[in-house]
């Protein structure tokens, strides 16, 4: 059965989600898995594109834009839509709503910024997954300060 992460921002800050989703895609691929991120709109899609190039030194994880199937072998694989079958091992849900596909995944992430209104959208996501008998985790995450 699908194991749900819910991954709390102490605040919302401008990038701070962002980072978030970076580390966690880096943990998962550092310990072998295949990771779908999937956003809600193609600007977020390019933006965790980007990101993922850049967000820290030394650091590399192999990623795509969408779920073509030139891009099927790579680790990681961000988009809007349903992943290919190949990416069923972690889901980064970004999504105000829990996506119909979701329990193909071994394992999901939410992650949740500080803001009022993302959190009021995870507690009906978490409400969903708990009244269907998911594995619920709830993992609270303080973001660095800037020149700390």
């Amino acid at each position: 059965m699908t194991r749900v992460d819910f991954y709390l921002l102490d605040r919302a800050t401008e990038g701070g989600k962002d980072a978030a989703v970076c580390k966690l895609a880096h943990k998962a691929f550092r310990l072998g898995h295949r990771i779908y991120i999937l956003t809600h709109d193609h600007e977020g899609a390019q933006r965790l594109d980007r990101l993922l190039w850049t967000f820290s030194a030394g650091s590399f994880i192999p990623h795509g834009l969408g779920a073509r199937q030139a891009d099927v072998d790579l680790p990681v694989l961000i988009g809007r839509d349903e992943p290919p079958a190949a990416h069923e091992d972690v889901l980064i849900q970004l999504l105000p709503q829990v996506p119909e596909f979701f329990s193909r995944f071994q394992r999901v992430a939410e992650v949740v910024d500080g803001s009022d209104d993302e959190k009021t959208l995870a507690r009906e996501r978490f409400r969903f997954y708990r009244d269907r008998g998911y594995a619920l985790q709830t993992h609270k995450l303080e973001l660095e300060s800037a020149g700390a």
